[in-house]
């Protein structure tokens, strides 16, 4: 965000806040976005729509009258405030675990983070060349994770446990074998002997550091992904199954685990998030 400005982090109900700049806003939340509005008014002006579409409080389209170039809107070129707009539109069981860990809204300002990804991201968002969607989707993954780190840095952040617990040698190593591989048949032993650490000292540090023993903590890994995976229409339960390590048994297991833990049937989640 470039130039100084009034928020209410997109609820009318909240006290609105200033906005220093450059600064990154971040928000945890499905509602829509409201761009931030002058100090003279706290009444939101414009909302952003999936698919680029902005439109006035009472739905009047205003995408063609505000269009001022490529993925570019506003009242004028270079306006008293400036601000980049990237939105995750569907967010997982994956995703949720962090939205779950973050407050509504958070700032971080240049005067704690020096980079220059927000000035890349705005150069680039303005250019339409062949791959450019592929390349703003990895620019914004790199600019919330750069965001993230820094603000779970912070002291006063509250980061998720298993956020700090990366940076213990022996559990961070033991989180990463279990991330990078789910499928895996892992068991206390295995991971023990993997982070040269005994049964007993990674069960303590693992619990005590992340919050649930290591197969807890995998099971319910396993199940976040599982639950994102049957998003796809033409993932069967069978090869979810298999994808996420539950491979004695494959769909009954699955499906059996799935519903004493989430409350609802593999099927009934997939009829939820996609309506069919």
């Amino acid at each position: 965000m470039r130039r100084s400005c009034q928020s209410n982090g997109g609820s009318p109900a909240r006290e609105p806040f200033l906005v220093r700049t450059p600064s990154v806003v971040s928000r945890s939340t499905t509602r829509r976005p409201v761009l931030p509005v002058p100090p003279i008014t706290n009444v939101p002006q414009v909302f952003v729509h999936p698919g680029q579409r902005c439109a006035t409080p009472d739905g009047a389209d205003l995408h063609e009258e505000m269009a001022l170039g490529v993925r570019t809107w506003g009242t004028e070129p270079d306006g008293s405030v400036q601000m980049l707009l990237g939105v995750y539109e569907k967010v997982g069981a994956v995703g949720q675990r962090l939205l779950d860990a973050l407050p509504p809204v958070l700032v971080v300002s240049h005067d704690t983070w020096d980079s220059t990804l927000a000035s890349i991201l705005g150069r680039a968002i303005a250019k339409d060349a062949p791959g450019q969607e592929v390349l703003l989707d990895r620019l914004l993954d790199l600019l919330l994770i750069s965001v993230l780190r820094v603000w779970f840095d912070r002291p006063e952040a509250e980061a998720p446990a298993r956020y700090r617990a990366h940076g213990d040698p022996v559990v961070g190593q033991a989180l990463r074998l279990l991330h990078e591989n789910p499928a895996h048949p892992w068991t206390v032993a295995s991971l023990a002997a993997k982070t040269g650490s005994s049964r007993a000292a990674l069960a303590r540090s693992f619990t005590e550091l992340v919050g649930a023993p290591p197969l807890t903590y995998l099971r319910q890994w396993r199940l976040a992904l599982a639950a994102d995976l049957l998003r796809e229409p033409a993932a069967t339960l069978d090869a979810v199954a298999r994808q996420v390590g539950y491979s004695n048994g494959f769909a009954l297991r699955l499906s059996t685990v799935f519903k004493r833990v989430r409350g609802i049937s593999p099927r009934e989640h997939r009829h939820a998030v996609t309506g069919g």
